[in-house]
């Protein structure tokens, strides 16, 4: 089987290796946007070329011959590129625009919950202009979140308290999204713990993956702005340390109705990764968000802990037949921490040597926004490289990631604290109180 991988991050990689894992008889090509080595090293192929554009895939795809395409990041759904492949008849592992858009625009997705009577919605109202947003406002009082309407890699959600202190913080904000043509959601300011629960979606069959927790903030102690991930945690029983089975159970049913919603409001169904963005409250479990594709650095998370094969789970996802796959993960714990560069988010240093001699296990080694510049590992400017440690329990996973991140030479920075006994204990305590 000739199988296509669209993107060349540390998530990416997690799937090559998950891929290049299965016994059985495969060609793995990679169409990416930087040369990751990682990913190159498990390919008969890889070419960077622009991976947004439908047509540049779709050709690609058919001169190679192949049969079953994987699309990691979210870019490439938004432009159209599974509808393309699926238009010259390469099975996917990724939805069409039209069902991406459950990422695409929050707006969509919120009215989807709405519409559908899914439970888990907040108090929101979409705007257009800033026109009765101060009413919503004063109605929200000090808990609110002002959310860019589109794409904005993780960095387009503004949250009182932590990014707006004032209604007139808020105010600003939307006057410049207004400005820069977009469209934003104001929703009532969640309290609680975040988590990830992911699901293998076939368009009418789920399986779900262990939940995660990810750490959006820059610095330890959650401070600092917001970044695509700087790092995640799973348990071993496949909870977390601060849910119950019911938070579990409730973000399952979430996933479910959603995908039953998509098929419903689209006449067919969605194929790929139905990502929950969750938070736990005093109230039960409410959605956050959700993401069309793997989680990043979620995808490391739940991949290094894949006991089935992984090509059968792709071609039950595209044939419609995930229901006869039997999906397992060890009962094992996870810690993965990415190293970024110095300056990052804002104003990240860039082609700045990297060096990974000293990394023990490269089985737990994900390059991310990396390149080859003379022979030589340099950072391309975003998240640069993430390890994982897999024990039998998150402290002892914890041990194995901080010793590995810790060992990568570099301008770099990665938070010690992702993982920790105090900061877990802090989640337990957090939630505890607020039921």
């Amino acid at each position: 089987m000739t199988i296509l991988l669209v993107g060349s991050g540390a998530r990416e990689h997690a799937i090559a290796r998950a891929l290049d894992l299965s016994p059985q008889k495969k060609e793995i090509h990679c169409l990416a946007s930087n040369m990751n080595p990682g990913i190159a090293g498990l390919c008969n192929e890889l070419i960077v070329n622009d991976i947004n554009n439908p047509d540049i895939v779709s050709n690609y795809a058919k001169e190679a011959g192949v049969s079953l395409a994987i699309i990691g990041p979210e870019n490439p759904l938004a432009c159209g590129v599974a509808d393309s492949l699926l238009d010259v008849g390469v099975s996917v592992v990724g939805p069409k625009k039209v069902l991406a858009k459950i990422e695409t625009s929050k707006a969509f997705a919120r009215k989807l919950l709405t519409e559908y009577a899914i439970p888990g919605c907040p108090k929101y109202r979409t705007y257009s202009s800033t026109n009765g947003v101060l009413n919503f406002l004063t109605e929200l009082g000090e808990h609110f979140v002002v959310k860019y309407d589109g794409l904005a890699g993780g960095k387009g959600v503004k949250v009182s308290g932590d990014h707006l202190h004032s209604h007139d913080d808020a105010l600003a904000y939307c006057q410049k999204l207004v400005d820069e043509g977009g469209e934003f959601i104001i929703e009532e300011k969640l309290i609680g713990q975040e988590f990830s629960l992911m699901s293998f979606c076939d368009g009418e069959h789920l399986k779900h993956m262990p939940a995660v927790q990810d750490h959006k903030r820059a610095y330890e102690g959650d401070k600092g702005p917001n970044t695509g991930g700087m790092g995640t945690y799973s348990d071993a029983n496949h909870g977390l340390p601060f849910l119950t089975d019911d938070d579990i159970a409730q973000a399952h049913a979430i996933n479910i109705s959603t995908a039953k919603a998509l098929k419903d409001k689209f006449g067919e169904g969605y194929k790929g990764i139905l990502y929950g963005g969750f938070m736990a409250t005093a109230n039960g479990v409410k959605l956050i968000e959700y993401n069309a594709r793997f989680g990043d650095p979620e995808a490391m998370n739940v991949l290094s802990l894949l006991e089935s094969d992984f090509i059968d789970i792709c071609v039950g996802i595209a044939d419609g037949t995930l229901g006869q796959v039997d999906v397992r993960f060890a009962n094992k714990a996870t810690v993965c921490k990415y190293a970024v560069p110095e300056g990052y988010p804002d104003s990240p240093i860039k082609d700045e040597p990297i060096d990974v001699s000293g990394i023990s296990n490269p089985d737990g080694l994900f390059y991310a926004s990396v390149n080859i510049q003379n022979g030589q590992l340099v950072e391309a400017g975003s998240r640069t490289i993430a390890v994982v440690g897999v024990a039998d329990s998150v402290s002892e996973a914890e041990t194995i990631a901080e010793k590995e991140v810790s060992s990568v030479r570099g301008p770099l920075f990665h938070r010690t604290d992702i993982g920790t006994d105090e900061v877990i204990q802090k989640r337990i305590d957090h939630m505890n109180s607020l039921r």
